[in-house]
This record gives C-alpha cells, structure tokens and sequence, in this order.
C-alpha cells in the first residue's frame, strides 16, 4: 500500500487523494475489506459481498485516474442498502423468501453511482420490507450500533449508516419513508439526507415488492445519501438526482440561499406536546441552533408553519400505512384491513392509523391529496419567512434492541415515560408528508455517549439549503465523531 488511508475521513477527501495518486482505488478497497473482516463481525451491517467484482471495478478505476478519465465518485468504495437491487448480488429487501434473489439490473440510483465510478462492495442490513425502526430480519440477523452493541443503529438504513460510521465504506445509499435515513443518522451519528420527493428515482427499490413496482416513484418514498461529513452530500447529490433513465442528465439543484450563518433565519422547533422528546434530544436540536445564532443567525423560538401538528401526522401516516400494505403479503394485509371498522375517523392512535390507512380508498386517498395541497402551501408561505426549521430527528437517542413480535407493545421511554414505539414516525411526518428535504446532522453525544443529532428541514426541492446548514453545524464544531470501538482499527 503506498499511504496510510484514513478510512474514516470525508469521501471528498478519499476521492482527492484517489485523484493526487497517494494510494490507489485497489488500495482504498483492499483497506476497507480489511476493515469490514474486522469490524463487520461484531455489528454484521455488511450482509452480501462480491470481491471478485469489487476488485475488478477498483482495476477500472486505477486505469481510469491514471488515463485522465475519471468520473465524478471514481473509485470510492461504497456498500448499498438491501432495500435496492444491485445486479449480480443477492438483493433480499431483508425478506427470507427474496434471500436468494439476484436481479440482472440495477436500480437507478444504483446505476447512477455506478456510472459516476464507485465501487460497490456489497449490501447492508435492513429490517424485513424495509418496515422497522430497528435492523435486524430472519434472512441475515441483527446489526448492531457501533457505539453500543446492546443497542440497535436505528432502521431501516441501519446497517448503512453503521457501515458508514466505522469507515468501512466511503458512503451509503439509503431511503427514506418513514424517517429511515434520518433516525439511523441521528443513532449511528453521520450524516442522513431525505431528499424532496421525486428528485432521485426509487425504482428498483424495495418496498414496493419487485412484482408491484410501477415506474412513478412510490408516494412519500425517497432515496438519498449518507456520509460522514456534509460536502460529501453535495458532491454525490448531482449524481442520484434525475430520473430512471440514468444517461438523462438530473435537475437543476437550487443553490443554497446562503453559506454561512450570518443572516440565516432559523426556526427553532424543539419539542411539541404532540410529539414528546428526551430532554436530551430536544437540547442537541438546541446547542444546534445555538451554534449557528453564534455565527450570525437569528434564532425564533416560536415560529411554526400554519398547521397543526396533529394533522399533518394523520395525512402523512395514512398514506405511509398505505404504502407499506400495498407490498405486504395479501393474509396480513386484509388482516390489518379487517381492523379499520373498529377505530373512529378521529382516533389518531398508531394502530388506528395503520389499519385505516392499509383500507386506502380512491376517495379517501383524493381527500388526503387535496389536504396534502394545503399543508404544502402553508410551507412554502412558512419558508418564505424562514431559511430553515431545527427540529429533532427522533423522539430518543439510539434504543437497546427490541425485537418483541408486536410491534404496537413495544415501547420508548422518552423523560422515563412509556411512548408508542411508533412515534418514531411523528418528527419524520413533517418533512416527509409536505415532500421535503431534510437532513439530519450529527451534533454530540449524550451523556451515556450515544449520537445526538438534529433533523434541518428546508423548502421544496431546497436539498442544498439543508445541506448547507450541516456544514455550518460541521464548521462550528459539531458533526461527525469516530465510534469509540473503530478508533484503534487501522
């Protein structure tokens, strides 16, 4: 090897260094299969491998730099959430009966990283269907967080952003419905970018099932990035942005309203009756906004969009349920379906919302997408006034690993009171029910050393914006931290 790789610095950084000739891409490769034979063991994020032909596109990527032709990610070596097909590895959407499922084709955003020169190692952990808040599945076990193994990374991007974490890939792809990138970004403490709706295809991603898939993105369903500093979002954005027809260039991507913090108007949203935070949490989303008002920024405290909270977590949850039933097995579906007649129209509990929102009905569905209109418009008036709202990932910090059968007796404990396990949806309903983007941003620890992050939503099609306010997060001292177990990992 001719350097030292420092397998847990930026991908920018990495692909500098690829570019400069200080190690090679077969050498960045070969340091991080060292590190995932190491580390993988005893957090099993990483769940399928090829070598053979990881190793052969590390090749292509030497010949490339060396030629003057590299693409935008040559030769950064990146694992791939199991909720996307990958073609020639096994792609099991954490489903036993997909286990051994191998598609010929890659899933568009795969394909547009591909293009763009990275390297593909292999697949992370995900729960089964890509529908828990913890990752572990029958097909590959359970993955662990790598600053607690007692405790889950979060899900359903856990294995992804655990990979990221440790250093044994220079970034993930990782999708997003029901808060999946945000809330295993905030437990594993990287960076976790939900982009606005529609701007990177999700075809060839799991749910749907890979028999259902229709070529429209699925409603609320997005794919976006996870890395460990922010300007590796926005070199690697541009790449997933566009359609399925990965040669057709993507969108625009607006530029940020602003760099730095001077004159940032923020909306501070730290905690609601509707939604309780651990006080530990609703703090981080605090010292963040703390952080950029000592850079310049005005803080308000009050400020809310026109809308209540209440009902934009009954229009978003509605049609999340709706999406997840679609995919599911047709017994359980109508078994869940069967539930509906025993809840009130008014009852906004988990279970009521689940069931009623699996019995989708055209007019119900057109009713939900007439109010969805007006909860869109009120943002827009809202980030009119406001560059960007600080608002917490999650309701808690990563969770000890709770695999009881009913997902609806789980629990959280949130101040030392019992939550529905399924409030990790309520934080995540805001951006994702009005198709916004959303980052969340590592910012410290807690004081049983566990990531703290805070969820920076942005106005429609605005990804930069969001961006850009992790990376005045990242300049003031906050972002990313090496997990303490990966530290003495070379």
């Amino acid at each position: 090897m001719s350097a030292t790789i420092d397998l847990t610095a930026s991908a920018m950084s990495l692909r500098e260094a690829l570019l400069a000739r200080r190690f090679t891409a077969s050498d960045l490769l070969e340091a991080s299969l060292a590190r995932i034979d190491a580390l993988n063991p005893g957090l099993n994020a990483i769940i399928a491998q090829d070598r053979d032909l990881a190793r052969a596109a590390a090749r292509e990527s030497d010949r490339r730099i060396v030629s003057g032709a590299a693409r935008p990610l040559e030769g950064l070596p990146v694992t791939i959430k199991d909720a996307f097909d990958v073609a020639g590895l096994p792609s099991s959407g954490g489903l036993p009966a997909y286990r051994e499922r191998i598609p010929a084709e890659d899933a568009t955003a795969v394909a547009r990283l591909r293009a763009a020169g990275v390297v593909i190692i292999g697949k992370s952990n995900v729960p089964v269907f890509s529908g828990d808040f913890q990752s572990y599945n029958p097909a590959h076990g359970v993955t662990n967080n790598p600053w607690d193994a007692a405790c889950s990374p979060g899900g359903s991007s856990g294995g992804a952003t655990t990979a990221v974490a440790t250093g044994m890939c220079a970034f993930e792809l990782g999708s997003d419905l029901g808060g999946s990138i945000r809330w295993p970004a905030h437990a594993s403490g990287v960076f976790g970018l939900k982009t606005s709706w529609g701007l990177v295809s999700t075809w060839g991603a799991i749910p749907p099932p890979p028999e259902r898939r229709t070529l429209r993105n699925a409603d609320l369903l997005v794919a976006g990035p996870i890395t460990r500093a922010a300007g590796d979002l926005d070199m690697i954005l541009p790449v997933l942005a566009g359609p399925r027809d990965a040669t057709t260039p993507g969108p625009a991507l607006t530029p940020p309203r602003r760099e730095t913090a001077q004159g940032l108007r923020v909306a501070l949203w730290a905690e609601d009756p509707f939604a309780p935070v651990d006080r530990e949490v609703s703090d981080a989303v605090r010292e963040a906004a703390r952080q950029l008002q000592v850079g310049g920024a005005t803080i308000d405290e009050t400020a809310r969009p026109s809308l209540r909270f209440a009902e934009a977590f009954e229009v978003y949850a509605l049609l999340n349920h709706a999406v997840v039933a679609y995919g599911l097995p047709p017994k359980i579906r109508a078994r869940i379906q069967a539930q509906a007649s025993g809840f009130s129209p008014n009852d906004l509990s988990h279970q009521s919302l689940q069931a009623r929102g699996a019995r989708m009905t055209p007019d119900l569905y057109q009713q939900l997408s007439q109010r969805r209109l007006a909860l869109k418009r009120r943002w827009a008036s809202f980030f009119a006034r406001y560059d960007v709202l600080l608002c917490p990932p999650a309701p808690v910090a990563a969770i000890p690993h709770d695999h009881a059968p009913d997902i609806h007796a789980r629990r959280l404990s949130v101040n030392g009171e019992p939550r529905p396990y399924l409030d990790f949806l309520l934080w995540a309903s805001l951006a994702t029910g009005a198709d916004l983007p959303a980052l969340s941003a590592p910012v410290r620890l807690s004081q049983a050393g566990l990531p703290l992050g805070v969820q920076v939503i942005a106005a429609a099609g605005e990804d930069r914006m969001a961006i850009a306010v992790g990376a005045m997060l990242e300049r003031s001292g906050a972002g990313y931290r090496t997990p303490p177990g990966t530290r003495s990992i070379s």
